[in-house]
């Protein structure tokens, strides 16, 4: 993977930490969506080598990454279901569960309305149709 040695060299590691903290004049409240950027900012320790400025709020986490296996499966059987349509985002249609994703329930033709969702609104205008 490109760039992937880079995030594991200490001594640049440090050479960035040391610039941050050189141009954090005035504190910051940051705030990381994902739980893999979480994940990687503790596990790294980077969170401890900020600069004190610095304050990292976790955030809510993205639907891909918190969302549990049960929580999809219940989610492809619903859409399985007669007379159903089960909306989603569109990254969320390819999360894997215990046995398919909603887009692979899609394609057997049984998730015949997992509609792809660009905005909350749109559930609602399709809801009307």
């Amino acid at each position: 993977m490109k760039y992937l040695s880079e995030y594991r060299d200490p001594e640049l590691v440090e050479e960035l930490i040391k610039e941050i903290g050189r141009v954090t004049t005035k504190p910051w409240t940051l705030m990381e969506i994902c739980g893999g950027q979480t994940h990687s900012l503790v596990k790294n320790g980077i969170l401890d080598m900020l600069p004190k400025l610095i304050t990292m709020v976790h955030g809510p986490g993205c639907p891909v990454c918190v969302t549990s296996v049960s929580v999809i499966d219940e989610a492809v059987y619903l859409a399985e279901q007669p007379n159903t349509i089960l909306c989603s985002f569109g990254d969320m249609l390819r999360v894997p569960g215990s046995r398919k994703s909603l887009l692979e329930a899609k394609a057997e033709g049984r998730g015949r309305e997992n509609s792809l969702l660009t905005t909350r609104s749109s559930s609602i205008s399709k809801a009307k149709s």
